[in-house]
């Protein structure tokens, strides 16, 4: 069976059944997110979570187990008067409350990590056994200890005290909150942004609407199944998640384009609507699904990367696509064999009214001299290439900053006042020791004056110094002889304490420094390069590694880690790096593949995927160029090379299809150059609607993310995909590719049958054999048309005979071929959908003095072979 007969059964049985195919999608839109989680009830906010076991970093994580960062999930409780110190009452009453959280569902434990060093804080420490990917019970953690703090406030919390919860647990779930609102905002403002975009294609009142449904419908349907994904396992990035709006809306309305755009050709040719929808899918029917197999393709590719942020944001988005590719082929057709003529009113869609338009113009003046602008083309973004040299990777924002105005904001500033500055983004230097680290504590008081002299850092607080209070070696050993763990302390003293107050709760504190058996410490660091976010902090991670490995020594042990947001980006940016190799060569030859069997072509992909990589190139560099070299920025964030090549790879290839497609269906029946100039005129304004559309959806991604956490991450992305997008549709898909293919000649379609057989006309002889089986030639007597205008109502797009000593000039589907040296003896009409078309023809060749014979010899028009 011909690839074209499936995609005609399934535009017959769409149209057939139309009023079935829409209530099964509305039945669908409606049921999915009913039955099924909501996409952001299971995003994560942490890019660190998304590391494989074995980098550094995690592998640090792992040695803290003891201080439960590892298998319980920790929620710092911080608690605080603005004036004064804690009193008595305030101690009792957070000692209530310490209970009180102990009973909320899946807490372990309350742990009281002790006193700030101005006595006016106190910082509780929640474990809780909620799996660190169930997102909806971490959500349900935070809103319980909050409920609980809540109640216990209500009637007996002293005045003047304040309690929140800190840490990225609660920030996260803040977070999430906020995201689902952006995530809304994206969705609604790239809806307005697309519909008012097709109002000016279109120019008609249903179309816009006909379009964007099928892809609001799939962001509806394709949200709820990740969802269910991610209680299978599956992780989603908050990245993952605003992506998946974007790509949807974005992508399918660029597949809804390729249909509706065709079917209104094929109503202005005089096809009944029915058959226009049946014809239309089975012509496009092949490009919509090969375009969305690239997508699909390029997206599964990443699952060879090992960081877990590209490997797991691949499913996400390829089950988007794959919902509105099926969407593409049913309920778009199914829509426009409802509304008919009337999906495009008020704009004209009768017989004789479709126009070449700007595009074919270009495209006709472009193929006569293809190696100018390719030329200039190529050098200009080999230019904008060379900008790459420049990048630096930055921006990372793993540990999300808590939204403004939320308890978690609260909380993270208590914590970053009253405590010690590297408890509030602390980098974490763990140690294994051979012995209880209060048989011999000599070691670790000359370890913790190494690390506060290595100029790396700008506090070290460890198990002599905790909470800002400084213990010597001897009383550390003295407090621990005489209180033993201190894990197992109350907060206030029972009866009467031989130490003074300051002493016990610093003793108190030193449990998150020291594990319960004594063999595990950590040191909490602050980062003199700045914050750990930055990217000067990720450049100081090899150091800060070296130093510690130096410190391992002093404390006799070969077993450490440094761990927190820099080392985790620092492994981020390692790992990218190597996962950019490794995904590249897979994304290439998957996608090449698929590009040989749309083109039955093995010379044809190679050009289309190098035109990729230099359109890649060029927008990473102009990237660089607007963000660091104008904007001043310290680097791009790190995904941004990684997603854009993702992108205009599988994108770009979309509209190669589209193009390549056309231009081999009128290849079969046209010589190459007017091939090419035809199919550019009738996709032209198709690709780059569509490359507008889908740049304006990325760039509503970038302001409206934008204003969220990680922010920077977000602008990057979305700008430097828009731009990327923007130059691939305008310049790279319409005009250096096309200008290629007329280069290449007939070794495009090697080793199919058409690369075989020449399609350019030679010389004399080259005529008859270039016309279409229903032409038949009309004799001018040596008319002189020599830069005869031949623009006029009836004609086909119109256009000029610019250059007659070419031999070959185009006005629409017309074709004019020289034969002398001063006018056109031949005159060679191609096909036209009616015969009040050619008439007009004639009729303009005749107002210009050209007398016409044979005219009534013209054959009758017939439509094109649909086996092409």
């Amino acid at each position: 069976m011909r690839i074209h007969a499936i995609f005609g059964g399934i535009g017959a049985f769409a149209v057939k059944f139309r009023w079935f195919v829409i209530a099964a999608w509305l039945i669908a839109a409606f049921a999915v997110p009913h039955f099924l989680p909501s996409l952001n009830s299971v995003t994560q906010g942490n890019n660190s979570a998304f590391l494989p076991a074995s980098a550094p970093s995690e592998k640090a994580a792992q040695l803290a187990a003891p201080f439960g960062s590892t298998n319980l999930i920790p929620v710092p409780v911080v608690a605080a008067v603005g004036q004064g110190t804690l009193s008595t009452a305030d101690t009792a009453w957070l000692s209530t409350l310490q209970h009180d959280l102990g009973s909320v569902p899946t807490v372990v434990s309350v742990r009281d990590l002790g006193r700030s060093a101005d006595q006016q804080a106190e910082q509780l420490q929640v474990l809780s056994d909620v799996g660190g990917g169930d997102q909806a019970g971490q959500t349900t953690l935070i809103k319980d200890l909050r409920a609980q703090i809540a109640r216990a406030g209500s009637t007996q919390r002293p005045a003047g005290l304040q309690v929140h919860l800190a840490g990225d647990i609660a920030i996260n779930v803040d977070q999430q909150a906020k995201s689902g609102t952006t995530g809304n905002q994206v969705e609604l403002l790239s809806a307005l942004f697309i519909l008012l975009l097709l109002l000016l294609i279109f120019r008609s009142l249903l179309a816009p609407l006909i379009t964007l449904i099928p892809a609001f419908l799939s962001v509806a349907i394709a949200g709820p199944l990740v969802g269910e994904a991610a209680h299978a396992g599956l992780k989603v990035s908050q990245l993952a998640q605003l992506l998946l709006i974007v790509l949807v809306l974005g992508a399918g309305t660029d597949y809804g384009l390729f249909l509706v755009f065709r079917v209104r050709e094929n109503l202005r040719d005089g096809a009944d609507p029915k058959d226009a929808v049946r014809s239309a899918l089975t012509r496009v029917g092949e490009t919509i699904t090969f375009s969305a197999a690239t997508v699909i393709a390029a997206l599964l590719s990443l699952l060879v990367a090992t960081f877990q942020i590209y490997s797991q944001l691949g499913i996400p988005l390829a089950i988007g696509i794959g919902t509105m590719l099926l969407a593409g082929l049913t309920l778009l057709p199914a829509l426009l064999a409802v509304f008919g003529r009337a999906a495009f009113w008020p704009s004209k869609t009768r017989a004789g009214t479709g126009k070449v338009g700007l595009w074919g113009q270009v495209a006709t003046r472009v193929v006569r001299r293809p190696a100018i602008p390719l030329a200039i083309g190529v050098v200009v973004f080999g230019a904008l290439a060379v900008a790459v040299t420049a990048y630096e990777p930055g921006g990372f924002g793993g540990s999300i900053n808590a939204p403004a105005g939320t308890d978690s904001a609260a909380g993270t500033a208590l914590l970053s006042k009253h405590f010690p500055v590297s408890s509030a983004n602390p980098t974490n230097l763990v140690y294994k020791l051979s012995q209880p680290a209060w048989n011999d504590t000599g070691p670790i008081a000359a370890a913790t004056s190494q690390l506060a002299g290595s100029g790396l850092f700008t506090g070290v607080t460890g198990p002599l110094n905790p909470a800002g209070v400084t213990l010597t070696a001897t009383q550390y050993r003295a407090l621990h002889t005489a209180l033993g763990n201190p894990v197992a302390l109350p907060a206030v003293p029972a009866g009467v304490s031989s130490f003074p107050l300051a002493e016990y709760e610093a003793y108190r504190a030193t449990a998150q420094y020291v594990s319960p058996d004594g063999q595990t410490i950590q040191y909490e660091t602050g980062l003199k390069a700045g914050d750990p976010s930055t990217t000067a902090a990720l450049k100081a991670v090899p150091a800060i590694r070296a130093e510690a490995a130096t410190v391992a020594k002093t404390l006799g042990t070969s077993q450490y880690g440094v761990g927190g947001e820099a080392p985790a980006f620092y492994d981020i940016s390692a790992i990218s790096d190597s996962d950019l190799l490794r995904v590249f060569p897979v994304a290439i030859v998957v996608i090449g593949l698929l590009l040989c069997l749309v083109m039955r072509s093995l010379i044809a992909p190679l050009y289309l995927i190098a035109s990729v990589g230099l359109s890649f190139a060029a927008a990473l560099g102009l990237s660089v160029v607007i963000f660091i070299k104008l904007g001043g920025g310290t680097g791009l964030t790190f995904i941004l090379p990684f997603l854009m090549f993702i992108f205009l790879l599988a994108l770009g290839e979309d509209y190669n299809i589209l193009v390549m497609s056309r231009i081999r269906e009128e290849a079969h029946n046209l010589p190459l150059r007017e091939a090419v100039a035809k199919a550019v005129g009738a996709t032209g304004t198709t690709v780059t609607s569509a490359g507008l559309v889908l740049a304006g959806t990325f760039s509503v991604f970038a302001i409206v993310g934008g204003r969220s956490s990680g922010g920077s991450q977000i602008v990057d992305v979305g700008v430097g995909l828009a731009l990327g997008i923007l130059m691939d549709t305008f310049i790279v898909r319409t005009i250096l590719v096309p200008c290629t293919v007329v280069l290449l000649g007939r070794w495009n379609w090697w080793p199919s049958k058409l690369g075989r057989v020449s399609p350019e006309p030679h010389g004399d002889e080259g005529t008859a054999r270039d016309a279409e089986p229903a032409a038949r030639p009309l004799s001018l007597a040596g008319a002189d048309l020599v830069g005869a205008d031949l623009v006029g109502e009836g004609v086909d797009g119109g256009g000029q005979v610019a250059e007659c000593g070419s031999g070959v000039a185009q006005s629409g589907l017309v074709t004019l071929r020289q034969r002398g040296q001063r006018g056109l003896d031949d005159v060679l009409v191609h096909p036209v959908p009616s015969r009040h078309r050619q008439r007009a023809f004639l009729g303009q060749v005749q107002a210009h003095g050209a007398p016409v014979t044979g005219a009534a010899g013209l054959a009758p028009w017939r439509p094109h072979d649909e086996s092409g």
